[in-house]
């Protein structure tokens, strides 16, 4: 099976490309921005005209699009998660090749959600920032592009390689010079979150598993449980034997408003109700919360 990896140095796509390659059924190409990419292109600023050429040439018959951007405003964001995206399914469409598209989506595209509820695919999205705005409209390209598609929404990713900028990442780094300097007390905002926490070896399993499956549509991809950022805090204190306290700075009961640090417009809660994962993908989660925070701890902890 020929697949093409868009996005293969991200986040996500570094695992997915790990996932691809253990498998000798698949022969992967991977095409990027960066030097390390075996075809060198910028599906933003890129026509689709030379992207199609490109899949001719090719003739891949998966293509798997874990490319796009978290940070940066509202124009950059639409770049880089919407038209680039416009860009891979009309080249698609132009292409002989007939290949399928894994479109790697995200749950800020729902947005805000009813404490205690899951959140299934039939849930009507109000993305809550321009980041899940922009993704959302990736999602509705590729839904109505007519091509053999599917869309993963996936929840909060964690695990190996968390990026220093997002909550997990900051606060192992926080832990990591709270110990460094003998400090025992850490203080922190934002514990009172609570996110369906998926690791980011679990997304590349689902990842593969939807690039040998028929379904299409949308599809979640999480745990189908929410864990509060203050237990994921303590869980991380434990495994990094970090004995000093967790000082909230914004504990409600010394009357300050809560401050969310997740930049996904999602509120206080989300939680993925997993069922089409399980039917449809045969997909189940099987890395639990602690050792995906283990791992971020490992690589934090390097750094001391």
């Amino acid at each position: 099976m020929r697949v093409l990896l868009l996005g293969a140095n991200g986040y996500i796509g570094r695992y997915v490309a790990d996932r691809l390659l253990a498998d000798p059924a698949v022969q992967l190409t991977a095409l990027g921005r960066g030097d390390d990419a075996d075809v060198r292109f910028d599906l933003a600023t890129g026509s689709p005209g030379a992207l199609t050429r490109f899949l001719n040439a090719v003739h891949p018959g998966v293509v798997i699009n874990c490319a796009g951007a978290t940070r940066g405003g509202a124009r950059d964001l639409t770049r880089h998660n919407t038209v680039a995206v416009a860009t891979v399914c009309e080249s698609l469409r132009r292409s002989g090749c007939g290949a399928r598209l894994v479109q790697v989506g995200c749950s800020s595209e729902y947005g805000p959600s009813q404490p205690g509820s899951s959140t299934a695919e039939d849930a009507v999205p109000r993305p809550g920032g321009p980041y899940g705005v922009s993704k959302l409209a990736a999602t509705e390209l590729v839904l109505g592009s007519g091509l053999d598609a599917i869309v993963l929404r996936v929840f909060s990713p964690v695990g190996p390689g968390t990026p220093a900028g997002s909550p997990l990442g900051r606060l192992a780094d926080a832990m990591r010079r709270a110990m460094q300097s003998g400090d025992s007390e850490l203080k922190l905002s934002g514990l009172g979150i609570q996110r369906d926490f998926v690791d980011v070896r679990d997304v590349a399993r689902a990842v593969h598993a939807a690039s040998l499956s028929a379904a299409q549509g949308a599809v979640n991809i999480g745990t189908g449980r929410a864990v509060r950022l203050r237990d994921a805090a303590a869980l991380l204190a434990r495994v990094a034997g970090f004995g000093g306290a967790l000082h909230e700075l914004d504990d409600p009961h010394l009357g300050s408003p809560p401050a969310y640090p997740y930049p996904d417009g999602c509120g206080s809660w989300q939680q993925a109700d997993v069922r089409t994962a399980r039917d449809r993908l045969g997909w189940r989660p099987r890395i639990n919360l602690e050792e995906s925070l283990a791992d971020i701890w490992m690589e934090a902890a390097c750094r001391i």
